[in-house]
């Protein structure tokens, strides 16, 4: 991993294998970490966006950077509570401790741990878990997802007319894009709106064919990225390019390319 060549450390890229067996370490520390505070007594402060932040959210997230920068210390980080460090690198860790803090704070188990390994800002691992349902899809460049240690697939919808859509909640979008996804979800055999990173999960595992979100962050959408390519699924931005952590929040997931383009052509119609 390193090459000492007098003073000067050469840092190559790791082995995906043991970025893999580190990230599930990862994954197994934020599942005990978050169960220890999960429907027990737990105070809560507000950002400057004024969304919520816990302990819990601090303490695994920091839990999980001090095992990151013991194992591969060049590397960079990126974390929703303590920010970024090394960003630069070639190899880096986006993380959210837990994602959907507000089912978190209220009991609901739909909150994730989203871990995710970019390498020159290509999404190469990604886990998204959910320790208070046991469930764990696992995605990583070249292998099929894993939902649990068993290989997922999604769905073989190919119509809007035919799919299941979901978005987080209407209140993530501005008002042209609420109003773009009214248009867009009307179009849908089923629409639902909850489960923040949830639904992208079912949709590798071909439940849900289409999630259509706004306004997310790059530790909201990098680890989900290699769980539905790797599925058989599609995610791009609206524009339908490739999702890095330079993209603008807008994201769209779908099991198939034909319902990938015709939501896209949808979205870009106007």
């Amino acid at each position: 991993m390193f090459e000492r060549h007098g003073k000067t450390t050469m840092v190559s890229t790791p082995r995906i294998e043991d970025v893999n067996a580190l990230a599930i370490e990862l994954a197994d520390m934020a599942q005990d970490l978050s169960l220890r505070y999960f429907r027990k007594p737990i105070d809560v402060d507000h950002k400057q966006d004024d969304s919520p932040v816990t302990v819990a959210d601090r303490e695994i997230e920091t839990a999980m950077r001090v095992h990151i920068q013991k194992t591969f210390p060049d590397h960079g980080l990126f974390g929703e509570e303590h920010g970024k460090e090394n960003p630069d690198a070639e190899c880096l860790w986006i993380l959210d401790p837990i994602d959907g803090t507000k089912s978190f704070i209220t009991g609901m188990p739909l909150f994730a741990t989203l871990i995710a390994y970019v390498e020159h800002s290509k999404p190469v691992l990604g886990i998204v878990g959910f320790p208070g349902l046991g469930e764990r899809w696992v995605g990583m460049a070249g292998h099929p997802t894993r939902f649990n240690g068993e290989v997922c697939k999604v769905s073989a919808c190919t119509s809007l007319a035919e799919a299941n859509i979901y978005t987080t909640s209407p209140d993530f979008f501005d008002e042209p894009g609420l109003v773009l996804y009214e248009k867009i979800s009307r179009r849908a055999r089923m629409r639902r709106y909850g489960g923040d990173s949830y639904p992208q999960g079912l949709l590798a595992s071909g439940h849900v064919d289409a999630v259509m979100e706004m306004s997310l962050k790059p530790y909201d959408y990098m680890a989900v990225v290699p769980v539905v390519e790797g599925a058989g699924g599609v995610m791009t931005d609206w524009q339908g390019q490739p999702l890095d952590e330079n993209s603008d929040g807008r994201v769209l997931s779908a099991a198939t390319p034909e319902l990938h383009q015709e939501i896209l052509s949808l979205i870009n119609s106007n």
